[in-house]
């Protein structure tokens, strides 16, 4: 799996839809706020790491986690929904996923809409590529 299908798979589990920011039913910049706030400050969702990732010496550990905070190099092929919910990238010897998904308030299925908090819950995961 290359990092655009990886990408495109997020998109799916997230209930997002190919289509442009305009047509869909939220605010896609709330979204994208919302999304980096968390990435960046660890406010408004949950962050956890794999336990492969957990494994690691800790300063490798805080590394990555500093370095998915600070990344900020979204592109329309990287980021097509423009919402900084997700990425690949290379910290050290490791490559890194890292993506948020929206769940509704009891973690049992999607968010209705993930520009609210008040219905949404993230969760962010942070994970090497070869766990996925």
């Amino acid at each position: 799996m290359d990092e655009r299908d990886s990408m495109e798979s997020s998109k799916e589990q997230n209930g997002n839809n190919e289509v442009g920011a305009s047509d869909r039913p939220y605010d896609v910049r709330l979204v994208r706020m919302l999304n980096d706030a968390l990435r960046r400050r660890g406010i408004g969702g949950e962050v956890f790491v794999t336990r492969e990732v957990d494994m690691l010496p800790d300063a490798e550990v805080i590394a990555i986690l500093r370095a998915v905070a600070c990344f900020d190099d979204f592109t329309e092929d990287n980021d097509p929904w423009d919402e900084h919910d997700c990425a690949v990238m290379s910290m050290g010897r490791h490559r890194i996923i890292w993506k948020i998904d929206y769940y509704d308030q009891d973690l049992r299925g999607l968010s209705p809409d993930p520009a609210d908090p008040q219905l949404t819950r993230r969760v962010m995961t942070i994970m090497l590529a070869s766990e996925y």
